[in-house]
């Protein structure tokens, strides 16, 4: 996915921000739900699963993604491609056909807007405020552009530490997007688990002050030497979704909000997914930390008589690079 660079900061601020707009409505599932207590009960270290049951026409598949990786690091596991053809249609969390309707978009936009009034000003100290000013501004994104953007989606950009400059060149990769220019190559239609108006409420249902905190939080933590963004994505490169699980499981920024952001999601897309795949062949692409743990993808449609196996795993066979 390529990014057109500006010359002028505006331009280049405004690029980036609808680059991190989009990229934001798949950042919840960076995070997954809490780990497997039992170690005998461990998934596989596999980023690509396939769906089996009696009542399904032709099998399935399950894909978990990480929203941006750098390029370096990009790869696709070991039967990717045969999946990818098997299936009729590609679903993602949300239906990236949306993303070419100006409607929708300007709509996402509105959403991401604090109500009542509500600014970061208004929600931090003015030490607080300056932390997050030096922060975003040092990014290339002003202040006058973010002080009424809803906080966490802020957080959620802090947390991967974006260089924009990267996000506007080919150094920094979508799965999501590979996938879906992939899918409109080869003619396939495209869906959504979710719709954009859902991933902006869930915006809605946390206190903006908790938001505010958590925010602050993620831009301290920049500051650390350990960069989750990091460690996840070298946890991706080797598939192990019950370590990712296990590190996100332990992040503040989660907080008490875990069943708003991740596990009631995932319970909500089992019986959507349930009906597409009746109707045939569905490749599922969705954020790796929706995967594993006991309130994860995996074992939600285990639950319901599925058969979910890997298809293959990093011990096994080495990552097929692109």
């Amino acid at each position: 996915m390529m990014i057109h660079q500006f010359k002028s900061r505006a331009g280049r601020s405004l690029s980036f921000f609808s680059f991190a707009l989009i990229a934001s409505l798949f950042l919840f599932s960076c995070k997954g739900p809490k780990a497997a207590v039992s170690n005998s009960d461990t998934l596989p270290n596999a980023l690509l699963w396939k769906i089996e049951r009696k009542d399904l026409p032709a099998p399935s598949y399950l894909f978990g993604t990480i929203h941006m990786i750098p390029q370096e690091d990009y790869f696709l596991p070991e039967g990717l491609d045969k999946a990818f053809d098997e299936t009729r249609k590609v679903v993602f969390e949300i239906d990236l056909d949306d993303m070419s309707d100006m409607g929708s978009m300007m709509g996402m936009m509105s959403g991401l807007m604090m109500k009542e009034g509500k600014s970061l000003k208004k929600l931090l100290t003015p030490g607080e405020y300056q932390e997050v000013a030096d922060y975003f501004e040092a990014m290339g994104m002003p202040m006058f552009l973010l002080d009424n953007v809803k906080p966490m989606f802020l957080s959620m950009l802090a947390e991967i530490n974006l260089d924009p400059d990267a996000a506007q060149s080919e150094e920094i990769i979508s799965y999501e997007m590979e996938l879906y220019d992939k899918a409109n190559e080869e003619h396939k239609d495209v869906g959504g688990l979710e719709t954009m108006a859902y991933q902006m409420s869930l915006f809605d249902k946390i206190p903006y002050e908790d938001q505010a905190q958590m925010l602050l939080d993620a831009v301290r933590g920049t500051n650390l030497d350990s960069d989750s963004f990091d460690q996840t994505v070298e946890l991706y490169k080797v598939q192990n979704i019950e370590a990712m699980v296990a590190m996100v499981s332990t992040e503040e920024s989660i907080g008490d909000f875990e069943d708003v952001l991740l596990n009631n999601r995932n319970h909500n897309w089992i019986p959507i997914m349930g009906k597409k795949m009746a109707n045939g062949p569905v490749f599922f692409a969705v954020g790796a930390g929706h995967l594993g743990g006991q309130e994860g993808v995996i074992r939600l449609l285990k639950k319901e008589g599925y058969s979910v196996t890997p298809v293959s795993t990093y011990r096994s066979v080495t990552p097929k690079k692109v």
